[in-house]
C-alpha cells in the first residue's frame, strides 16, 4: 500500500474522502496538505482529528525531506481538478479548463469517465480527452450569486 492509499484509509475511517495532496513552500516552510471532502463539509474538528491520526504515520513515512507542517482541509469552493475522480466529483459545477495549444475554455461539466470530459457552454457541448487537457479547476461566479 503506497502512503496515498494509507491516507486514504485514515481519512475514511473519519466518514471523510481522500482528495489530493500537495507540497508547497511558504514563507520558506515546506507545507505538506492534504485535502479531503465530506458530505455536509469538513469542519475543523474532523481536520484536527485526521491531522493528529495522520501524523504518527508521516512521522515513520515523511512525505518530504527535511522539517514540513501538515495541514488537513478541504480543496474549497474553487479546486483543481487533476484524476478522473475530481471531474467525476465535479459534474455539475463551471469549470475552467487548459487546453493543449493554448486554449482556455470555460463552462459547465456535463460529464466525466475515465478517458475525459464533456463540457457545456454558450458554444454547445464539447468532449475534451483528459491528454488535451494541460489545467482544470471548478470556479464560482462571484458576479452572479445570488441573482
Amino acid at each position: 500500500m503506497n502512503l496515498e492509499e494509507q491516507i486514504a484509509k485514515v481519512v475514511r475511517s473519519h466518514g471523510a474522502e481522500f482528495y489530493d495532496t500537495e507540497t508547497v513552500t511558504e514563507n520558506g516552510q515546506s507545507i505538506y496538505r492534504v485535502y479531503i471532502t465530506k458530505e455536509g463539509g469538513v469542519d475543523l474538528d474532523t481536520c484536527a482529528e485526521i491531522s493528529n491520526d495522520l501524523s504518527p504515520l508521516l512521522d515513520v513515512h515523511p512525505p518530504v525531506s527535511g522539517n514540513y507542517f501538515l495541514e488537513v482541509s478541504s480543496p474549497g469552493i474553487e479546486r483543481t481538478l487533476k484524476k478522473p475522480r475530481h471531474f467525476q466529483s465535479a459534474v455539475g459545477e463551471r469549470v475552467k479548463l487548459k487546453i493543449s495549444g493554448g486554449g482556455k475554455v470555460k463552462g459547465v461539466l456535463e460529464s466525466a469517465d475515465e478517458n475525459g470530459v464533456t463540457l457545456k457552454n454558450k458554444e454547445g457541448e464539447t468532449r475534451y480527452d483528459y491528454s488535451e487537457i494541460n489545467k482544470a479547476r471548478t470556479y464560482f461566479d462571484w458576479a452572479n450569486e445570488g441573482k
